[in-house]
């Protein structure tokens, strides 16, 4: 399907976008990504869900993106004889492993992998960081901590521990089990929450064995620490802003997610900016500007998409709320600084001969007439690095796996197109030109920029640039075999 803009959008589904005809309506107003949710949902509600959206792409014929977004660890408090607590900044406060419902002076932290990492001076933030703990002293099995920020504590809410790294699973059982789940339905990308360390998503690539891509979601500290290492092994990121910034001051997030998102564009790893970005929308039809001045930094920015969380999963304007998105990104994306800034902050990484050709292509298709870059990729990879240029022009992956067409929904400016099997390269120059010409792209007056491979159908193997018309009976005239 396509769009007018080249930043993508992903929605998240639930109770409020769970039917045919919301699916539906949510991809034709912009959504070019799904999220599942696995902290939400049976796994018979998400197989339905599932088979919604591949029934969606059918009949639309247009490839959509399915991101499964595992939990990963929750920690919380236990609970309390009264249901809840009040805490006063400077009272004293423990945590232990005792299951004995709690009171005003202390409640069960059942996580002894806490206790064991733990140190005092160490910090550990309750209810999305509303209660402040700062720990006083501790053993294996207990903290006593002194109050920083009061409030009320309240049965099973999620603690945040921003100063240490706790040596906990990558996955729980629950994500092992999501895991398995997911990539037997047939998924393209995979969420990792609350990833610490590169080997975190080395062991959740071991579990899901090629069949599905990882996206590494920053949400806390360590992962920022050790950002480069866990760049490196994963297929892409994504900027969840909600618990980074209950974690690191609130002020830091800005310029770590501007930071983070330059470092990926010049990997070629697809990121997401994620949380809260039109929150508002949840229960009225209408962002605030605050909001929509967040989704349009975030595409100065060049990221590759941008997301919906609880706007297109459980509020009551999900339709309204991607066309927002729309809408932001397309005034953005007319807006003659929108290019400036995003060839000001192009920064590749250029070490390969594909590296070459698409930065070629790239060149070629902004000082000549070209309508489209057209390029034939087997894996993805290449469309990727197109996508990582930037270009003024539109990009048209060709590939005749279905699946590659899908993952591509994710990669900034990507238009995805089946083709069959290729032999020849003046075949492929022709497959090119008419799906240039059928979305309307171009005209048989207009010329392309194709990349491709050879052999075909093999990946890593982009070592072929040609500037082609659009006019069949050129190609066939002008074109090697």
């Amino acid at each position: 399907m396509k769009r007018d803009r080249n930043v993508k959008i992903v929605a998240t589904l639930g109770p409020a976008s769970s039917t045919y005809e919301m699916i539906r309506a949510l991809h034709e107003a912009g959504a070019d990504v799904f999220r599942l949710n696995m902290s939400h949902g049976t796994h018979e509600e998400i197989e339905e869900r599932h088979r919604i959206i591949r029934k969606v792409e059918q009949d639309l014929d247009s490839p959509i993106a399915i991101l499964a977004d595992l939990q990963g660890p929750k920690l919380r408090v236990g609970e309390f004889a009264n249901g809840s607590e009040e805490l006063e900044w400077g009272q004293e406060f423990r945590l232990d492993l005792d299951d004995t419902p709690g009171d005003s002076k202390r409640v069960q932290l059942p996580h002894p992998e806490i206790f064991e990492a733990l140190q005092p001076g160490a910090h550990l933030l309750v209810n999305d960081g509303k209660i402040r703990l700062k720990v006083a002293d501790c053993t294996s099995d207990h903290a006593n901590c002194i109050v920083e920020a009061g409030g009320t504590i309240s049965n099973r809410k999620g603690v945040n521990v921003p100063d240490v790294v706790l040596p906990l699973a990558a996955l729980s059982e629950k994500d092992k089990r999501d895991l398995e789940f997911v990539c037997s339905l047939g998924i393209e990308w995979l969420a990792l929450s609350f990833v610490q360390r590169a080997r975190d998503v080395q062991e959740a690539r071991d579990l899901a064995n090629g069949r599905a891509a990882l996206i590494a979601k920053i949400e806390k500290p360590s992962a920022v620490n050790d950002f480069d290492a866990i760049l490196e092994v994963s297929d892409g990121i994504m900027v969840a802003r909600g618990d980074l910034g209950v974690e690191l001051p609130v002020h830091s997030v800005p310029p770590i997610q501007k930071r983070l998102v330059r470092k990926c564009r010049a990997k070629a790893r697809p990121v997401i900016v994620a949380t809260q970005m039109l929150e508002s929308m949840i229960e009225s039809p209408m962002p605030t500007r605050a909001e929509v001045s967040d989704v349009s930094g975030a595409i100065y920015e060049g990221t590759d998409a941008i997301m919906l969380s609880a706007e297109s999963a459980a509020g009551q304007y999900p339709i309204e709320a991607v066309m927002t998105m729309n809408n932001v990104a397309v005034s953005v994306e007319s807006d003659p600084t929108y290019r400036d800034i995003i060839e000001a902050s192009r920064h590749a990484d250029r070490k390969t001969v594909a590296d070459g050709i698409v930065a070629a292509a790239r060149e070629i298709a902004e000082t000549t007439d070209i309508k489209a870059i057209c390029c034939f990729t087997s894996s993805g990879n290449t469309a990727g690095l197109v996508a990582r240029e930037r270009p003024r022009v539109p990009i048209i992956a060709l590939t005749n796996r279905r699946g590659t067409a899908r993952r591509l929904s994710l990669n900034w400016g990507t238009q995805c197109v089946m083709t069959g099997e290729l032999e020849r390269f003046k075949q492929a120059v022709v497959n090119a030109a008419r799906a240039a010409r059928a979305h309307g792209y171009a005209t048989e007056d207009d010329q392309i920029v194709v990349t491709a491979g050879v052999p075909f159908n093999t990946s890593g193997t982009t070592n072929i640039l040609r500037v082609a018309p659009c006019n069949e009976r050129l190609i066939y005239s002008t074109d090697p075999e």
